[in-house]
């Protein structure tokens, strides 16, 4: 009976550590395939299985936060990071990020904070105009190609004791122009 009991808690034990080293692992390789991306490659994926790859860097300079992007806005890639929602080069870009792991930092968001996002194609720069608190069964998302904004969702409130409710915050911040559109993207 106490071995069994014994093998059970190992079991449970091993099983707990093995989600945040695989997290780990997965942040590791996900920093590499977004270096081979900044190099040229084209959708270098983070482990040979993967059905998705870096494809934008976000930054909060005020927070200290630096998440990386990635294609496919799915359950599965939700796991390893915040996920594109729309074309990453298009001018309207959203993103979202679960609320309880890479876009916790949502809740500290304050307007007129700037958000970085690079990209091969460089680096835009956006301030937060406005955070709202939406009902998904009432309010669906509008997209407009001619706006350039970027808009983060994440799941609300912060602190509920479940995921998936249908309240999400919504953090709008318009393209701030610093001398021009794009940033040209720097080595490294």
């Amino acid at each position: 009976m106490f071995a069994a009991v014994a093998t059970t808690a190992a079991l449970f034990l091993c099983h707990t550590l093995w989600i945040p080293a695989k997290a780990q692992l997965a942040q590791f390789l996900l920093e590499s395939a977004w270096r081979r991306t900044l190099a040229g490659q084209v959708q270098a994926r983070p482990w040979p299985w993967a059905d998705t790859h870096p494809v934008a860097e976000l930054e909060v300079p005020a927070l200290g936060v630096r998440r990386l992007v990635l294609a496919g806005a799915s359950g599965r890639n939700l796991a390893f990071g915040p996920t594109a929602l729309t074309p990453i080069d298009g001018n309207d870009l959203v993103i979202s990020g679960h609320r309880d792991t890479h876009f916790g930092f949502l809740q500290w968001l304050t307007g007129g904070e700037v958000l970085r996002l690079r990209t091969r194609a460089g680096m835009r720069e956006y301030r937060v105009a406005w955070r709202e608190v939406v009902d998904s069964r009432q309010r669906q998302l509008v997209l407009d190609a001619s706006r350039e904004r970027l808009t983060l969702i994440t799941c609300f409130p912060f602190d509920a004791p479940f995921g998936g409710g249908p309240l999400r915050l919504v953090v709008t911040a318009p393209q701030h122009f610093n001398g021009g559109a794009w940033v040209p993207p720097r080595n490294g």
